[in-house]
């Protein structure tokens, strides 16, 4: 017969966006323990509704495995004396191992004689472990917790009951003063109180109870559920997956249903729509099979069976009526005002109190807006376009629209500025600018809309970085880890031929920054970014550091130096030329040498690499310029032949210090060169493995 167990812990409504997470962490750390305590098993599922968290240890072992354990002592030259007896060295150890000096017995490690004992360490029973599992419980974090009653102990929510049981025995332990049993408890509504005295049957105990308590199952059931509507009413329902699963992690027996709303709320724009259902009511929209337009109808998941499903429907109606009607008037009162009338508003509106008003920050944005087209030489379409962009790209958040609906920043000042008579491409700009809303999210189309977009990030990012508003750990309220990414991707999207650096130097302008350790904190903020952004190319860490070490440059030119690098990193042919590169340069930032006088060579290498020196030197700028990563490269390499050449036959340290000095300036300035390409140093050349 197997050992089965069974950890369910019953807990007030979670929240839906923490529970696949807690079941993660149970899962992950209830594998982890059973594994380093030497307890073997068959296999481990995980299971979560609102209302619990729970495991399935299928045949666990009666024990835990017992470990034979080899014990290396001293040297046998250590262990006895010239006779032959055991010295209190090695009586000592065997001692301290718990053993008597006959288990001693010797081997030889790499020509060396040593004792040994072995160890055995008796497993014991899992029965009399499995009570410690509560501090698995203990240990699972949320995002936010609480503590109730008197207790001190924290939790996402109030522990209601906790089942746990190695087959039909009850594993005793407590947990803020709820005792562990075999009680389980079916849907609040629907279901009953129920024992368990089998850990296999509890799944189906559940679903007699109206709870499925497998979010994959629950899942699978609202999509079956849902094709079956579409066929039966003939319309497309628009399944966006993050809803889904915040949906199944909201309800324990999923019914799907749908209904409607009056077709004169159509004449809205889309998004308000959708926002509306999607974000506040968690509806999902629905649309035509044909055309794709939005119909006035939407379907929602019930937390229960299908009984009096049209009084359910009818409530949802209502209150989705209400928020349409609302919304309604709030879209008709925004259109009576203009867009001077909303940027005036922003006047009284504190974006960060140490950095000021929303008004205040639009004016910064304008600056560098035209400051970054002037160093981006845009056409002077698209400067218009930016700088008009630039100059109303946030009235929409004094409208009643957005106020309501914070989710439609951007959407609507592009709706918004196409109504008040604004160019298509600014009023797209004005909605893009606010791209990416996530990490990997989609960037802006438009010129206008990516150069504000940059703008605007980096004015949030020296701002708040300026006034002490560092990220730390997981705490960044103003988002500006995603922010600094989201200005790198634009200017890797668009191939733009500004460096990151002269881009800060902007906003140190605007907010007349000359502390030092500013600059630098914001430098390294962006560095660590720029790093995680290569590291996502699969982009080794020590070429990452090479080519960021003196900054990020160029950020599309940075990211293609990485990739030839890495590449150059495993390949065997490449072995001469990168021995050739770290030699001089690990003597070149030795030494700081400048002037180079060609009078004083006393050798034909010498003379031959400060020829090639020269060709390369001029080539490489030039390619450098052009942002010719590939060919800057093959430039440097060039030089690989003529420096074995010079090292072979020149003797740099020379005893004449004019000759010597001479000789450390044509290495320090080759080694400047491939400097500036990337610190060769730096990388672990895998050809040396």
């Amino acid at each position: 017969m197997s050992n089965n167990v069974l950890v369910e812990v019953g807990i007030e409504e979670l929240p839906a966006r923490f529970i696949d997470d807690a079941e993660k962490q149970l899962l992950t750390k209830t594998k982890n323990w059973l594994t380093e305590l030497n307890i073997a098993f068959d296999s481990i599922k995980s299971y979560s509704t609102p209302r619990r968290l729970a495991i399935l240890i299928e045949n666990i072992a009666e024990y835990q495995t017992t470990i034979k354990e080899e014990v290396r002592g001293p040297q046998v030259k250590i262990a006895k004396d010239d006779q032959g007896n055991w010295t209190k060295a090695a009586i000592g150890f065997t001692k301290g191992q718990g053993k008597e000096l006959a288990d001693i017995y010797t081997k030889e490690v790499k020509g060396t004689s040593y004792i040994f004992v072995e160890k055995k360490m008796e497993g014991k029973k899992t029965a009399h472990i499995l009570p410690d599992i509560k501090q698995i419980i203990a240990s699972i974090s949320f995002p936010q917790t609480m503590r109730w009653g008197s207790d001190s102990f924290r939790f996402a929510r109030p522990l209601r009951w906790i089942v746990a049981l190695l087959n039909d025995q009850i594993i005793p332990f407590e947990i803020a003063h709820v005792t562990a049993s075999n009680v389980t408890y079916g849907h609040r509504f629907l279901g009953e109180k129920s024992t368990v005295t089998n850990p296999l049957e509890y799944e189906m105990i559940l679903e007699k109870n109206y709870v499925i308590i497998d979010p994959k199952k629950r899942e699978q059931l609202i999509v079956e559920q849902m094709k079956q509507l579409e066929q039966e009413q003939n319309f497309h329902i628009a399944v966006n997956d993050s809803l889904l699963n915040e949906v199944r992690n909201l309800v324990e027996y999923p019914t799907v249903f749908h209904g409607t709303f009056a077709d004169d709320f159509l004449r809205l724009p889309e998004e308000t729509l959708i926002t509306s259902m999607q974000e506040h009511q968690r509806y999902f929209p629905v649309r035509d099979i044909n055309s794709n337009r939005l119909l006035p109808c939407f379907v929602s998941v019930r937390n229960g069976d299908a009984k009096e499903l049209a009084n359910v429907v009818r409530g949802n109606e209502k209150v989705l009526r209400a928020r349409l009607a609302d919304a309604t008037f709030f879209y008709e009162e925004d259109r009576k005002h203009s867009i001077h009338f909303f940027i005036d508003k922003l006047k009284t509106v504190v974006f960060q109190e140490k950095i000021g008003t929303i008004y205040e920050k639009l004016n910064k944005i304008k600056f560098m807006t035209k400051k970054l087209s002037e160093d981006l030489q845009l056409e002077t379409k698209n400067r218009t376009e930016a700088m008009r962009t630039a100059e109303i790209c946030k009235f929409d958040l004094m409208t009643d629209m957005v106020n309501e609906f914070p989710e439609l920043q951007g959407i609507m000042g592009e709706k918004y500025a196409l109504y008040y008579g604004e160019d298509q491409t600014v009023a797209q700009a004005i909605r893009e600018h606010y791209l990416p809303v996530q990490a990997n999210g989609s960037l802006p189309e438009t010129i206008a809309g990516s150069v504000v977009s940059i703008a605007d990030k980096l004015d949030t990012i020296v701002g708040c970085i300026s006034v002490g508003l560092v990220p730390t750990g997981s705490q960044d309220p103003y988002s500006l880890r995603r922010q600094a990414i989201g200005i790198l991707r634009i200017l890797r999207e668009n191939k733009w031929s500004i460096s990151v650096e002269s881009l800060l130097s902007i906003a140190y302008h605007v907010y007349e920054i000359t502390d030092e350790n500013v600059k630098k904190e914001i430098s390294q903020f962006f560095k660590s970014r720029a790093a995680f952004i290569l590291s996502e190319e699969q982009i080794e860490q020590d070429i990452i550091q090479a080519v960021l070490h003196e900054g990020i440059g160029t950020f599309h030119y940075t990211i293609e130096k990485a990739k030839l690098l890495s590449a150059k990193r495993n390949d065997p042919s490449f072995k001469q030329i990168e021995e050739a590169l770290v030699r001089i340069m690990n003597l070149g930032k030795k030494h700081v040498q400048t002037n180079i006088n060609p009078a004083l060579f006393e050798t034909e290498s010498e003379k031959e690499l400060y020829s090639m020196y020269n060709e390369v030197k001029e080539a490489f700028f030039q390619l450098t310029n052009q942002l010719e990563a590939n060919n800057a490269l093959e430039q440097i390499e060039r030089l690989a032949g003529p420096i074995h050449q010079f090292f072979e036959h020149n003797m740099v340290m020379a005893d004449n210090v004019d000759v010597k000095q001479n000789r450390l300036a044509l290495v320090h300035n080759i080694s400047t060169i491939i400097n500036q390409y990337a610190d060769v140093t730096l990388i672990e050349w895998k050809q040396h493995k």
